[in-house]
């Protein structure tokens, strides 16, 4: 048989006050925690190193061949534009760790690269010389039709003394 008990209301606790507690017990540490994180902000913010942000500049230069000028002197030409448009990228912006310049050459609607530089700021401070740095397309004076002069290693043969038909 079962033995049904009657609980006094004034043994129990009504739930309302546990629920009052509860919340309050919730909403410390919410406030807490709401609290310290801007102090924990501030304090990492001012110990820690600012961030440094460095790049590398990249620039594509392209010059047009002049009347009667061989491949040798645009290739003299690329190198100028390539150095002062590193030293220049390097002089605008301190941030600029590395610089990478692509030089294209157009010859008579034809357009191909002839260098690219890339290059450190502590190597070029070093040696601010495009042709330590530059790397040379081997292709570009084919493909830009500066082909060398013709050899006459072949010359027209000479008549043969073969007989003639009469």
């Amino acid at each position: 048989m079962s033995k049904i008990s009657a609980h006094l209301p004034s043994s129990i606790t009504p739930f309302s006050v546990i629920s009052q507690i509860a919340r309050r017990i919730r909403i410390v540490p919410l406030v807490i925690l709401l609290l310290s994180t801007v102090p924990a902000w501030f304090v990492t913010e001012t110990i820690a190193q600012p961030e440094v942000r460095a790049y590398t500049a990249r620039v594509d230069l392209a010059i047009d061949r002049l009347p009667d000028e061989n491949y040798e002197t645009v290739l003299t030409r690329a190198e100028a534009a390539a150095r002062a448009a590193a030293q220049r990228s390097f002089d605008q912006d301190i941030l600029v760790t590395d610089v990478s310049i692509i030089v294209s050459v157009q010859n008579y609607g034809a357009i191909a690269p002839v260098l690219t530089l890339g290059v450190s700021r502590p190597q070029w401070r070093a040696r601010p010389d495009a042709q330590n740095w530059a790397t040379y397309f081997k292709t570009a004076r084919s493909l830009l039709f500066f082909e060398k002069e013709p050899t006459t290693s072949n010359p027209v043969p000479a008549a043969s003394s073969l007989p003639t038909p009469k």
